[in-house]
C-alpha cells in the first residue's frame, strides 16, 4: 500500500521551493500507507507537482523510487498498488528491445506506457492500483484507477487548482482547498450508510471511478473521463458466452485461475504473510500460497476472549492442517474502544456500514485499502 498526492495550477505562479513544500505537506499524511520511502517532484513552468509515500515491496533500492521517470524524460508517474503481470509485460518489452534500470512493477508500467500508449497498456495491466502520470509533451495530466477499484484517488478543483490524493486529508493540507458540506452526498451517505462513487462529503471534490481514466490539460479547467473496462460489459460478455465444459472441466479451470491470481500475487522481495479467519475464502488462499511456497506461510489471526465472535481456532485447525507459520493476537473489549476517537481522521468521511466494526487489526487505515 502507497500513497499518493499532487496538484496542477493552470496559472502557474509558485516557485518550485513552495511546489515541493506544499506536494510535502499533502504527501506527508499519506505516511502510514507508505512508512518507507516518500518522493515529491514538480515543473515550475507547467505549475504540476507529484508526491509520493512508499511501501517497498518489490525492487527495495533506489531505483524504485517515486515520482518515477521514463528515460525518454516524457513521462513522470506515481502509482499506488501493483501491476501483478509486471514480469510478463517487461519480458515483451525487453525483447522489443526495452532496457530497464531496475526491477520494479513501477518502472515496466512507466515503459508500457511510453511504448504502447496509456489507454493501451492499462488495458494490458493485471492488478490494483491509481496512478497520476503527467505527460511533459502534451502537458496532460491523467488520473488512472484500477478495474474494480480496489485503490482509491480523489480529485477535485479548488479555485484554479486541480487536486488530487489517495485519501482526502491530503487535499486538506492545500491552501487552496475550502472544504465544504455537499448536502446531496450527505442525502446519499444518510441512505445507504457510505458516501457512494463518484461523490465524496466534500463539494466539489470526487472519487474517480473504478476503470476510468481522468485526462486534464493544463490550458484547460475542463477534465475527461473515459471508460477503459466496463464490469456490467463483462458480466453481458460472460451470460452471453457462458462456461460450456463439464462440471470437472469447470472445477479444474477456475483451480487453473485460482492459483495463477494467488502465484502472481506472492511476487515480492519483503516477507509475506495472509489474514487467516477460518471462512472459506481465507483459507483457500492459504492453501493455494502453501501449495506454491517453499516454506511455511506466515499466517495471522485476530481472536476475542469472547466465545460468540472468536474465530481463532477454527483458523488454528486450517493452520494446523496446512502447517503454516501461526500467529494469533487477542483484541481486548478496551483496545477497541481506544480506535474510537481515531475513526475521523482513519475514515476521512462518514462511514456507518457494519463493517467499520470490524477489527481494526484486519484494516489498518480501512477506507486506505
Amino acid at each position: 500500500m502507497c500513497g499518493i498526492a499532487g496538484f496542477l495550477d493552470v496559472e502557474p505562479h509558485r516557485t518550485r521551493e513552495e511546489l515541493l513544500s506544499l506536494t510535502t505537506k499533502m504527501s506527508d499524511t499519506l505516511k502510514h500507507r507508505g512508512p518507507d520511502d516518500g518522493g515529491v517532484w514538480a515543473d515550475v513552468e507547467a505549475g504540476i507537482a507529484l508526491g509520493h509515500r512508499r511501501l517497498s515491496i518489490i525492487d527495495l533500492s533506489a531505483q524504485g523510487h517515486q515520482p518515477m521517470h521514463s528515460p525518454c524524460g516524457r513521462f513522470v508517474i506515481v502509482l499506488n498498488g501493483e501491476v501483478y503481470n509486471f514480469l510478463e509485460l517487461r519480458q515483451e518489452l525487453e525483447t522489443s528491445g526495452w532496457a530497464f534500470k531496475g526491477h520494479s512493477d513501477t518502472e515496466v508500467a512507466l515503459a508500457a506506457i511510453a511504448r504502447w500508449g496509456l489507454e493501451a497498456a492499462v488495458k494490458r495491466f493485471n492488478g490494483m492500483f491509481a496512478f497520476a502520470l503527467w505527460d511533459r509533451q502534451e502537458g496532460t495530466l491523467s488520473l488512472v484507477r484500477d478495474r474494480l477499484g480496489k485503490k482509491p484517488l480523489y480529485y477535485g478543483w479548488a479555485g484554479k487548482t486541480f487536486l488530487f490524493a489517495s485519501e482526502l486529508k491530503a487535499l486538506r493540507m492545500h491552501p487552496d482547498f475550502k472544504p465544504q458540506l455537499d448536502r446531496n452526498a450527505l442525502a446519499l451517505y444518510l441512505r445507504y450508510s457510505y458516501v457512494p462513487c463518484p461523490y465524496t462529503i466534500y463539494r466539489g471534490i470526487h472519487k474517480l471511478p473504478p476503470g476510468t481514466i481522468l485526462t486534464l490539460h493544463k490550458d484547460n479547467r475542463g477534465e475527461s473521463i473515459t471508460t477503459y473496462w466496463s464490469a456490467r460489459d463483462m458480466a453481458e460478455l460472460g451470460a452471453a458466452e457462458g462456461f460450456h465444459g463439464s462440471e470437472k472441466e469447470a472445477i479444474a479451470s477456475l483451480d487453473h485461475l485460482l492459483r495463477d491470481a494467488v502465484k502472481m500475487r506472492m511476487i515480492a522481495d519483503v516477507p509475506l504473510g495472509a489474514l487467516l479467519s477460518g471462512g472459506v475464502d481465507s483459507s483457500t488462499v492459504v492453501a493455494l500460497m502453501q501449495a506454491q511456497s517453499h516454506r511455511p506461510v506466515k499466517t495471522f489471526t485476530i481472536g476475542f476472549h469472547e466465545g460468540n465472535y472468536n474465530e481463532a481456532e477454527d483458523a488454528r485447525k486450517v493452520a494446523d492442517y496446512l502447517h503454516t507459520d501461526h500467529t494469533e493476537l487477542y483484541v481486548t473489549p478496551q483496545e477497541a474502544l481506544e480506535v474510537i476517537p481515531r475513526l475521523p481522521v482513519i475514515y476521512d468521511e462518514p462511514f456507518a456500514d457494519s463493517s467499520r466494526f470490524q477489527p481494526f487489526w484486519y484494516r489498518s487505515w480501512p477506507a486506505a485499502t
